[in-house]
């Protein structure tokens, strides 16, 4: 990425609207406004599917749909699919947190309001389709799991289902057909308000930074569908997780349990389902962030049935193999590694032969003047950020009182108040080229987006309406411009 460009970390989800959730309409436009006029290149947001366990952006229900909570009412109203009175039907949520079983029912009602008006796009649902070649098993898929309550695949009663049979498939889809049809409607209509979505941002020069999960869910379509990219059971059961083992954040690990793949059946293909599913994302975002990059490298393998993260233990990942396809087959797709957690020599060795930019961050940093993750230390060409949605934003940051009195001493302040202000600014005039904060550091709101570890209460802050402010932006642009002027930090 070019030298010192900056951006602000906001989830969709967070976005202000009346109704319960953010959404691609007018409320994103105008933080792209804001983002253009606080001299932002990078939106960064999280992963955009179905959210799954726990509400999870992390746990979705494909790897390529678009989360049919985040369509624009008031768009599909314009084109006189709904009323204002249904618009006003809808829960309007107490704009701090999102509500998801309300919001997700209201979407339920309201899109199949929409879908049974729409004859226009319902009339060329089977060319759409055709370009997406994930879509039919999507729209079998969540078909399925509507028509029975939510139950995962691996426990649907129809053992021809469940196995992804074909006869099966295809007689569901005759017996279905409107179901299936109003699936591949919903991610119609996303990928039409995305697109336009994003048009818009780049117009104002504003390019959007994506996030790739490492794994999939269990649960979810992708699995399902191609159960032989995964380390599984014949009944679709697998004999070992994904997690990681203890560190900053969990004393006891982190037990995630998404199925590992079968990186041997992987390689012999050619990485075809890698190539497939970033396509996908290079579809929708400008830069793709690689969720716990160094997975690659090495991965935490833990037993099925295991109580704790604790008991697993390293196995040796694709490394370049895989990286070297995706960077050679997309090219012109920008990646960001994100190498976090416990880094060791196969990790780095990664990262270098990769020549991806890896990520820093300044909440790590303030151990002492060795730490890799101070301004100075920073390696050029790399992303640095106060914190990622896994931290606490700055407002409400509690390192240790010997990180904290380091960090008053490194950055020359004697306050929290001031400290913040200082870290936003030593980020942008570090040797980054990329510095990106939270939406709350800017603000000095204490809302957090998730704490790792925990299943509940997460992925629910927004941002409040009218924070992202004209001068609030004007104060982050005369930030970023004076940081343009400083050298660049060194301690």
């Amino acid at each position: 990425m070019p030298q010192r460009t900056a951006g602000i970390l906001l989830p969709v989800f967070s976005l202000p609207s009346p109704y319960g959730v953010g959404s691609l309409g007018e409320s994103a436009r105008e933080f792209v406004r804001f983002l253009h006029r606080a001299g932002q290149t990078w939106w960064q947001i999280l992963p955009v599917g179905p959210a799954g366990s726990g509400d999870s952006p992390y746990q979705s229900a494909s790897a390529h749909a678009g989360n049919p909570a985040f369509i624009d009412l008031e768009l599909l109203a314009a084109e006189g699919l709904l009323t204002a009175e249904e618009l006003s039907s809808a829960a309007p949520g107490d704009g701090k947190a999102v509500d998801y079983p309300a919001v997700n029912a209201d979407r339920r009602r309201l899109l199949r309001l929409a879908f049974s008006r729409d004859g226009d796009r319902r009339e060329r649902l089977a060319e759409f389709a055709a370009g997406q070649p994930w879509l039919k098993d999507y729209a079998v898929y969540q078909s399925v799991k509507d028509a029975l309550g939510g139950l995962p695949w691996y426990e649907w009663p129809d053992e021809g289902l469940r196995r992804h049979e074909g006869a099966a498939i295809a007689r569901w889809r005759e017996m279905h057909r409107e179901d299936c049809d109003y699936q591949i409607w919903v991610q119609r209509v996303f990928s039409e308000q995305w697109s336009a979505l994003k048009s818009f941002a780049n117009g104002l020069g504003v390019k959007i930074l994506g996030d790739l999960p490492i794994y999939v869910s269990l649960d979810s379509a992708d699995v399902w569908a191609e159960r032989e990219q995964f380390l599984l059971d014949e009944e679709g059961c697998p004999a070992a997780v994904a997690g990681v083992p203890p560190d900053y954040f969990s004393a006891e690990g982190q037990l995630w349990g998404n199925p590992l793949y079968d990186w041997a059946r992987m390689r012999a293909d050619g990485f075809g389902w890698w190539i497939r599913r970033v396509e996908r994302a290079g579809e929708l975002f400008d830069a793709i962030r690689i969720d716990h990059f160094r997975a690659l490298a090495s991965y935490w393998v833990v037993p099925a049935g295991a109580v704790s993260a604790k008991e697993g233990q390293w196995e040796t990942g694709p490394g370049m193999a895989l990286v070297g396809v995706l960077t050679s087959w997309f090219p012109n797709l920008r990646f960001v590694a994100e190498d976090l957690g416990l880094l060791t020599p196969d990790v780095e060795s990664l990262l270098a032969e990769s020549g991806l930019p890896g990520m820093r961050v300044l909440e790590f940093a303030f151990s002492g003047p060795d730490n890799r993750y101070l301004p100075h230390n920073c390696v050029p060409g790399c992303v640095l950020y106060t914190g990622t949605h896994d931290n606490a934003p700055l407002a409400a940051w509690e390192p240790a009182k010997e990180e904290l009195d380091y960090a008053c001493r490194y950055l020359g302040v004697g306050n929290r108040e001031g400290l913040r202000r200082r870290i936003l600014l030593a980020g942008q005039t570090s040797v980054a080229g990329t510095f990106v904060a939270q939406m709350q550091d800017y603000l000095g709101d204490p809302g957090r987006v998730n704490i790792p570890g925990t299943g509940t209460g997460n992925w629910r802050w927004r941002l409040a309406p009218g924070a992202a402010s004209d001068d609030l932006a004007d104060e982050i642009r005369q930030m970023t411009e004076d940081a343009g002027r400083f050298p660049s930090h060194s301690g």
